[in-house]
């Protein structure tokens, strides 16, 4: 039981709602303990009608209220946790999200996608079920304990006998369900690698279809492997669990068969405490059987709990970032003259490199109205000096200062506000979310139409009519998006790549100089060096440094024409 209120506290940690609904948990656990309490008065009633009371009328009276207010706590309880459960499960979710939305991105790249997913869906679903299963668990107690109040007082030489043998029976159950608890850690490790690979299908189903080599190891190594370990692990935890059941069921029924053959042989005890303690114990084996089924329960609840606690203690007690909608818009209208990069240093892992990359230090300066491309080899670290520039990576080392002020944590998401980005391995939302405009879908239609999208394409009340289309179509309405947010800082990575000769002329000829001509700074990342003549300056990364950053006609005059 101490597992399920740690369990709860993380619960009520995350859930203001129920914080607030403390009184109703009360409550319901209360009548769920009278519900307990008053079925181990039915047996005491019953048993003192078998036992020949005078009072048989009002015992029938007793017993008659005992039968209607069992059910009717049990129905009180039942329902405000239900109730409550849903509540619990919409906070809790809701609560992640936010926490996952305002983490740094760097933690979230660590901690990968598959693993958010595990702990929003599976972990909060397991987590909110402990409102359900705490009350029923400690009705089925108050059950146990109004038994055995009743068991000392027919006998209290037996009900000491009976709690030394409960004692030492605890063994032979604590340790089936010990080693149970081990597999349904691995059930929830195996989870982790489960929705790693149904996130591998989702986003790998072309290439997995067009190999079949490829699609068979897949599901031999990365999907069978952890769906069978689920498998396993479940069958083998509930095995254990069953067989700390069934060992406490064998524990009462022994203990029956000493109360009516062994014990009197060394004391006397009457045929109508006899009676009563075989009827109570029989009685006492449909409550201890429900409370041994809901501890792997309650212990799955508490390691989502603890799954859930290191998620948001790896995420930090970072208040959530601004969701308010329009708020992005407001640093589109600010004034700026000025961003540095002061010595920034930032390291991480090269992929195909066995040690650490380093990118920087670096000290950079760009001003408003600005076309600046930034170029080199793959792996010079082109994209991560954008998502520096950007606020989404913070530096190691050194400052970016806004306008003569550094961005700190505290001033971070206000920075990146200034910045609409198309990512190279961007997202494309189905509506024209956060952009607030009285006539949204009359822009957005003259956009399409230059960028020769209106034939596949509608837009009503910000939201695209499809967004299945090729990569290069799709790239399109995601600099739309960018274009309709309007904002002093755009940042394009490797956006041409996909797109063919007439859009490559358009987006370096058209686009760019169009958004320079608004006032708008422009970073692009590129390979495109016939287009070099384009920009301003040009920025080149080799391994991480600042080979050399130069006006584009002292660039152009270097860099031969492909």
């Amino acid at each position: 039981m101490g597992k399920a209120f740690a369990a709860l506290r993380v619960l009520l940690s995350y859930s203001g709602r129920i914080q607030n609904s403390r009184p109703i948990i009360i409550f319901s656990v209360l009548t769920g303990a009278i519900s307990g309490l008053c079925s181990a008065g039915l047996i005491a009633v019953v048993n003192a009608v078998i036992g020949g009371d005078a009072t048989r009328i009002l015992l029938g009276w007793l017993f008659l209220a005992l039968c209607f207010l069992v059910p009717l706590a049990g129905y009180c309880s039942e329902v405000l946790l239900v109730r409550l459960t849903a509540r619990a499960a919409h906070d809790l979710r809701l609560q992640l999200s936010q926490r996952i939305l305002s983490a740094p991105y760097s933690l979230l790249e660590e901690i990968g996608s598959h693993r958010l997913l595990a702990v929003i869906t599976e972990d909060t679903r397991t987590l909110t079920e402990v409102i359900t299963i705490l009350p029923l668990a400690i009705t089925q107690i108050a059950m146990l304990a109004g038994c055995l109040a009743y068991l000392g007082w027919m006998s209290w030489p037996l009900l000491l006998m009976l709690l030394g043998y409960m004692l030492a029976g605890t063994i032979t159950y604590k340790l089936p369900l010990q080693k149970a608890m081990r597999h349904f850690k691995l059930v929830r490790q195996e989870w982790d690698r489960t929705f790693k690979a149904i996130r591998d299908i989702t986003e790998g189903v072309k290439e997995l279809k067009l190999n079949r080599d490829r699609r068979a190891a897949f599901v031999a190594r990365q999907l069978t492997p952890p769906i069978a370990g689920i498998c396993l692990n479940e069958i083998a935890g509930n095995g254990l669990a069953a067989i700390s059941r069934k060992s406490g069921q064998i524990l009462f029924f022994l203990f029956i068969g000493i109360v009516l053959f062994i014990t009197p042989r060394f004391a006397h005890i009457d045929d109508r405490t006899t009676t009563g303690y075989v009827l109570t114990v029989l009685f006492m084996i449909a409550p201890f059987s429900i409370i041994m089924a809901t501890l792997p329960s309650l212990g799955r609840a508490y390691i989502a709990s603890e799954k859930i606690r290191s998620l948001g203690l790896s995420l930090g007690n970072q208040p959530p970032e601004a969701l308010a909608v329009g708020t992005a818009a407001t640093p589109a209208k600010s004034e700026w003259h000025c961003l540095e990069l002061v010595d920034v240093l930032h390291v991480y892992h090269h992929e195909g490199a066995l040690d650490e990359f380093c990118l920087g230090p670096l000290n950079i300066t760009l001003y408003p109205g600005q076309l600046v491309f930034v170029i080199g080899g793959n792996g010079s670290g082109k994209t991560t000096l954008a998502k520096l520039l950007m606020g989404l990576y913070e530096p190691g080392k050194g400052e970016i200062r806004f306008n003569g002020k550094a961005i700190t944590a505290e001033n971070r998401d206000e920075y990146r506000q200034h910045f609409s980005v198309v990512f190279y391995d961007f997202y494309l939302f189905e509506q024209l979310l956060g952009i607030e405009h009285p006539d949204l879908d009359a822009r957005s239609r003259d956009y399409l139409a230059r960028l020769q999208l209106d034939h596949k394409i509608t837009i009503t009340n910000g939201e695209f009519s499809t967004i299945e289309l090729s990569q290069g179509q799709r790239k399109r309405l995601a600099l739309l998006t960018a274009y309709l947010e309007d904002r002093p800082i755009y940042i394009f990575d490797e956006w041409a790549s996909d797109q063919d000769p007439l859009f490559k002329e358009m987006f370096y000829h058209q686009i760019l100089p169009e958004l320079k001509s608004r006032g708008k700074t422009v970073i692009v990342v590129t390979h495109d060096d016939r287009y070099y003549h384009v920009a301003d300056r040009v920025i080149k990364l080799e391994r991480g440094q600042v080979e050399y950053d130069q006006p584009c006609a002292v660039v152009a005059a270097l860099t031969p024409v492909s």
